[in-house]
């Protein structure tokens, strides 16, 4: 794919020496990055290393404690994200900044609605928002409210409010988290399209295929430092990995041949209605052994997000069977099905997995808070809880380190994942649904949370890997399942698939 930018002698983006403290804590440390028009930068560093604090000191979310920030030459303070727009600049974040009852259309022209005389022209506004989703190839439906989808289409609309206004400066924050393969190669071409007509783009992403893919150069941050910029042609995905974590990083999963054990999840004829009120699982059957990683692929939309929620008590299903270790789960509460077996890493991890204002320590007990030791008669019993939270931010790698008492809300994506992995691998039970669980995480971390799957079909443990991205299931997974159109179309050993027959039947074709 060929790689076409202008190169400008006065950088459309200069950031001087920033510097970001947060009381002593230093999240940025004299960082120095340029971007010329026409460019695509990626920004690459671990979970917690700064990026995502460099990039809202240029959208002015954050103000830097020193530091400049020049834009086309001309040195502009930002103090809000509106001294950014102004200035040329958009952002599509991480962690959506959607309104949850407006629709899709009403997200996306939320401070741009057209008019007709004093009144909102809400039909003309749809109009162009379903204009631009087929644009750029990006489909939604104009009219659902955002929170009644999922986390794919969440970002989708995102992407699409940032290519409504137009900016020419576009900082995308982990902008493939939840796209499917096709949607990812199509956001690639968009993002080269739009560097041709000279717009620049500052890309986060922790997917160093990504960075190879589309990037033209990539700025390394480590701990909050700056490591170095390198020609993304001139060097491998290895002497990057290596680069951001400051060590090796081992790609392949090791994982000793199992032998499956007795039936954990036995799920038979199941049907489910989506937000809408469309059948959207159509008979699905599914069986998950002791000691047996199931990977279910597919592309979003085909009843991955409406199977997560009937097992895990989140949606009610209108026929079938679900059963954990022989007891029905079918239509029970979440309470129940943790109580009989059930735990989960949700693929929202913001809505679905943390409380964002409680502290990490009393995340990490959310379901197990009235049992021993964290509670007596009752009462809670801080030093226990607060213990559990120092070993647990040990063990899982959790950053910053002694932050137990900070809300998990001020934590960065990666980080608050790990919350979840640590609380919901420590709740020891039979089963273990995971739903895109390295989402948002850097290929250390990612090493690390694979690891503690293995871990656990090691243990004798089932777990249902749900994940949008082929190599996590492929490389995990002892099974592979299809899901197509409500339905597991095909199950494979995943010692037996590959990438191209799992995408011609993910899209309803059959094996070649």
């Amino acid at each position: 794919m060929s790689k076409e930018f202008v190169d400008m002698n006065t950088p459309t983006i200069e950031m001087r020496n920033i510097v970001k403290r947060f009381g002593n804590f230093v999240a940025n440390d004299g960082i120095n990055l340029t971007v010329h028009k026409g460019e695509i930068h990626a920004i690459l560093g671990e979970n917690g290393a700064g990026k995502s604090t460099l990039m809202n000191q240029l959208y002015g979310l954050l103000t830097p404690t020193s530091g400049d920030i020049l834009v086309n030459g001309k040195k502009i303070e930002m103090h809000s994200p509106k001294d950014a727009i102004e200035a040329g600049i958009g952002m599509v974040h991480q962690h959506f900044m959607l309104v949850q009852p407006f629709t899709v259309t009403e997200n996306i022209v939320l401070g741009t609605e057209p008019k007709k005389g004093i009144r909102l022209d809400m039909a003309t506004a749809r109009k162009n928002v379903v204009d631009l989703s087929k644009r750029y190839g990006l489909s939604i439906d104009p009219d659902a409210k955002i929170e009644d989808i999922s986390v794919g289409m969440q970002q989708r609309v995102e992407i699409l409010k940032a290519l409504y206004r137009g900016a020419d400066i576009l900082i995308l924050d982990e902008p493939t988290s939840s796209l499917t393969p096709q949607e990812i190669e199509e956001l690639i071409q968009i993002m080269h399209n739009l560097t041709r007509d000279g717009k620049s783009i500052l890309l986060i992403t922790h997917k160093l295929k990504e960075i190879k893919e589309a990037a033209d150069f990539c700025t390394i941050i480590r701990a909050g430092k700056y490591i170095g910029t390198v020609d993304v042609d001139t060097v491998d995905e290895n002497e990057l990995a290596s680069m951001m974590v400051g060590r090796k990083v081992t790609f392949k999963v090791d994982k000793a041949e199992k032998e499956p054990g007795e039936v954990i999840l036995e799920v038979k004829d199941l049907h489910g209605l989506d937000y809408r009120g469309v059948e959207i699982l159509k008979g699905l059957n599914l069986t998950v052994h002791a000691g047996e990683i199931v990977g279910i692929a597919g592309i979003d939309g085909n009843g991955q997000t409406e199977l997560v929620e009937i097992l895990t008590g989140l949606r009610k299903a209108t026929k079938g069977e679900a059963k954990v270790k022989g007891v029905s789960i079918y239509n029970k509460s979440p309470r129940f099905g943790f109580l009989h077996g059930v735990s989960s890493i949700p693929a929202d991890r913001q809505k679905h997995g943390l409380v964002l204002d409680f502290s990490i320590e009393d995340n990490l007990i959310l379901q197990n808070y009235a049992q021993n030791p964290f509670a007596k008669t009752h009462i809670l019993q801080r030093q226990p809880i607060f213990a559990h939270a120092t070993k647990s931010i040990e063990d899982y790698d959790i950053r910053p380190r002694q932050s137990e008492k900070r809300p998990a809300g001020t934590l960065s994506g990666g980080n608050q994942q790990k919350v979840i992995i640590a609380r919901e691998v420590q709740n020891d039970k039979d089963l273990l649904i995971a739903v895109n669980p390295t989402r948002g995480l850097d290929v250390g971390a990612i090493e690390y949370v694979h690891k503690y799957i293995v871990e656990q079909r090691n243990r004798g443990k089932a777990v249902l890997l749900v994940s949008f991205e082929l190599d996590e299931i492929m490389s995990l997974s002892d099974v592979i399942d299809v899901i197509f159109d409500g339905k597991i179309v095909s199950t494979i050993p995943a010692a037996e698939a590959n990438e191209n027959d799992l995408g011609l039947m993910m899209a309803g074709g059959k094996k070649a």
